[in-house]
């Protein structure tokens, strides 16, 4: 494939296109006046000052296709999308509220049980919510609480010139039938070990090995990188070629795929390795993919060639950037 169709196949994919209607709502949202707000807008989960550390809130919601077709595994992504926003900010979860719309009994059945399943995987309850019983509609919503130091908050829009961009991915997994762009890791592991996977975020923050981090949601792995540069107000450059892949999986299908367990990372190159080690432990692969620049674009490199996928002087992908304030 080469790299020009691989630029225009993630710059139109719906995973990075839906996003542009966030600057909007944040827009006339703006929590500029609210003191004890650390991180809102351009973050994978908000930061509230309490105490010596800060709490995480954050909320995803499932599309309705998914919810149609899947509706197990749409319940059990809606718990996993939310527990991937606390890691990647290197909290720990605490707890989760939902809500569930409802038309038909069978397709709430089956998001229950996803959700059950999950529940128990990532050891993280749903503690209340609400429902909707009468809908004419199915849908699921998950709002997360967690927490994490303020020493060790992981943001996306601290990224720095020359920065390492260090793609971990857990390779061991599978596209449930179906459902062609998520890339499931975790279902069939066993608990322990996907918990592990998110802690290992809080490891890293710790240890303070990163400037920045996002985890691979549904722009896909370069698309979540493109949102945590334009957070940042950067640019970067990726060897399409270094990026983790599993065998006999497509190349453009990896690029946009939702990853059950994968982040992105921006880090000072004598960390990398580090890195990359520790997630070894918990059985996923990583590679140094890149380096953070100042040039305000995206560019990917395939068998020599380069081209420009965004340039966010013009781009938007969710047109949010604490920078930009």
């Amino acid at each position: 494939m080469t790299l020009e169709a691989i630029i225009e196949a993630i710059r139109t994919f719906p995973g990075v296109t839906r996003k542009k209607a966030v600057h909007e709502i944040v827009g006339s949202l703006s929590t500029k006046d609210f003191s004890r707000i650390a991180a809102a807008e351009g973050e994978d989960a908000a930061a509230v000052e309490y105490g010596d550390d800060y709490l995480l809130m954050a909320a995803d919601g499932i599309m309705e296709s998914l919810v149609e077709s899947h509706p197990l595994h749409a319940g059990y992504f809606a718990v996993l999308a939310s527990v991937n926003d606390i890691a990647a900010m290197g909290g720990r979860p605490l707890a989760m509220v939902d809500v569930l719309s409802l038309s038909k009994s069978k397709v709430c059945g089956e998001i229950l049980k996803g959700m059950s399943q999950a529940v128990k995987k990532f050891n993280v309850p749903i503690v209340g919510g609400h429902t909707h019983p009468d809908c004419k509609y199915n849908a699921i919503d998950i709002s997360i609480l967690g927490t994490v130091p303020r020493t060790d908050i992981i943001l996306s829009s601290t990224a720095k010139d020359d920065d390492d961009i260090v793609f971990v991915m857990d390779l061991d997994g599978s596209f449930p039938e179906g459902i062609r762009y998520a890339w499931e890791t975790t279902m069939k592991k066993d608990g322990s070990l996907v918990r592990a996977q998110m802690e290992m975020m809080s490891t890293i923050a710790s240890r303070h090995l990163v400037h920045s981090a996002k985890d691979m949601s549904n722009p896909g792995c370069v698309g979540t990188l493109g949102m945590m540069l334009e957070s940042s107000q950067k640019g970067g450059t990726v060897d399409i070629e270094r990026i983790p892949i599993p065998k006999g999986v497509d190349l453009l299908q990896w690029l946009l795929a939702y990853q059950g367990c994968g982040f992105v990372l921006a880090c000072p190159p004598e960390r990398s390795s580090e890195i990359i080690t520790l997630f070894e432990t918990v059985g996923c692969s990583g590679a140094v993919v890149g380096k953070i620049d100042s040039s305000m674009k995206l560019k990917l490199v395939l068998n020599g060639e380069s081209g420009t996928l965004f340039d966010f002087d013009k781009d938007i992908i969710t047109g949010c950037s604490p920078k930009k304030r």
